[in-house]
């Protein structure tokens, strides 16, 4: 996006307390949200191994999002790209200090690998959590932190290591 883009989404929600208050607690605390429900994740497949469950299941829901989130943070630091209030002029709706480090997003790739690692348990959780990390992804765009093609790459690259990982 622009930052005539930027600006203009900016001023609308400066002028419409309810909706910039909407956003600061879907930017805040859906992260919580999911980061809660990812203990609870891998509680169950833990459960459900003792019960004579897979155990390969239980390392897969471990791992794999493990890889995702470590090998997501390496990649930030090397591509390290600007964020959109750092090379734009821009006022974000949501303060933040993090200097580079934008793409790919590790918001949206935590929660897309979250929902890849929920679909062998639970379908509809699975896409539950698709449509909270678009609704994720859409809030740190529209925050001003990150661009879409961060949110985006970051998703489809759980989406593919989740794929890779989990189901093959």
């Amino acid at each position: 996006m622009t930052e005539k883009t930027y600006n203009k989404m900016g001023e609308f929600f400066r002028s419409h307390d309810k909706l910039y208050f909407l956003l600061r607690i879907i930017y805040t605390y859906l992260p919580i949200l999911v980061y809660i429900l990812y203990p609870v994740l891998v509680l169950n497949t833990f459960i459900e191994m003792l019960k004579g469950g897979g155990a390969e299941d239980f390392v897969r829901t471990l791992v794999i999002p493990a890889v995702t989130f470590v090998s997501v943070t390496i990649l930030r630091k090397i591509i390290d790209k600007p964020r959109p209030y750092e090379a734009l002029n821009i006022d974000p709706l949501i303060k933040k200090d993090t200097k580079g480090k934008s793409f790919p997003s590790r918001h949206s790739a935590s929660i897309f690998t979250i929902a890849m690692a929920s679909f062998m348990f639970s379908p509809e959780a699975a896409v539950v959590l698709i449509i909270m990390g678009v609704i994720m992804c859409v809030s740190r765009v529209l925050a001003g932190v990150h661009y879409i093609s961060d949110v985006v790459c970051g998703a489809l690259y759980s989406i593919i290591l989740g794929l890779i990982g989990l189901y093959i």
